[in-house]
């Protein structure tokens, strides 16, 4: 039997990539006897999953009526990647000093799993799980800035991921975006924070569009009033 911290743990990892690949839409309502029923737990563990899941931006307890997934605007959404494309030009920059080369050849390896995925999804996504295989989750630890590793790695990123994951499965990106991460990490071996700075920004911006495009035929959701209220 496992322990109930480790239950936890699963469950929220679940429950997390549930909504980052929409499989829990925005706004769905959290019903835990449903929940409970549909990942064989009790209670217990599955509620404190979902505290975790709010402290991580990604569900909003509403008074009287329970937990759900956040809703984000179209507007919200896109000042994210507002903020996204400052942080991580700066992280990028930081990286091409604090980097040895020893972890830029680890993140050329990495590259080189990355582009194995792509092509055994034939050119159709490219989705990086959560933690050391996140190439952006990379930079950002290699900033050596923990308090800038802290906002890139927290409620914003998480709270992204939901677009990132949209995003991967467009055909235009998968390719384009590899290309883009491997000269930002030719720019981070050379030495040349600002050329980094450069390529990330753009890399960002160019998801950005992506992502607006897509929102652009989807009908707007309500900010996420509830989300205001509980902070």
């Amino acid at each position: 039997m496992l322990e109930p911290g480790t239950l936890t743990d699963r469950i929220c990892e679940q429950l997390k990539t549930a909504i980052v690949r929409g499989e829990l839409a925005q706004g769905t309502k959290l019903n835990e006897p449903a929940l409970a029923n549909r990942y064989g737990i009790s209670r217990g563990p599955l509620r404190e999953a979902l505290r975790r899941l709010e402290g991580l931006g990604l569900v909003v307890h509403v008074p009287h009526a329970g937990a759900r997934v956040i809703t984000l605007s179209r507007a919200e959404v896109l000042q994210i990647y507002d903020v996204r494309e400052a942080l991580e030009g700066m992280a990028a920059r930081l990286a091409a000093v604090m980097m040895t080369p020893m972890e830029v050849e680890e993140l050329r390896a990495l590259l080189a799993q990355h582009a194995c995925r792509i092509a055994a999804e034939g050119g159709r996504a490219y989705f990086q799980h959560e933690g050391d295989t996140d190439f952006h989750n990379r930079i950002a630890c290699a900033s050596r800035n923990p308090g800038l590793a802290q906002m890139l790695r927290g409620e914003l990123y998480h709270r992204l991921r939901m677009y990132r994951y949209q995003s991967s499965q467009q055909s235009s990106r998968p390719e384009r975006a590899l290309q883009e991460h491997e000269q930002i990490v030719d720019a981070i071996a050379e030495r040349d924070g600002e050329l980094a700075e450069t390529l990330m920004r753009r890399h960002i911006q160019r998801a950005r569009r992506a992502v607006a495009e897509q929102l652009q035929s989807q009908p707007d959701q309500p900010p996420n009033f509830v989300a205001e209220e509980t902070r």
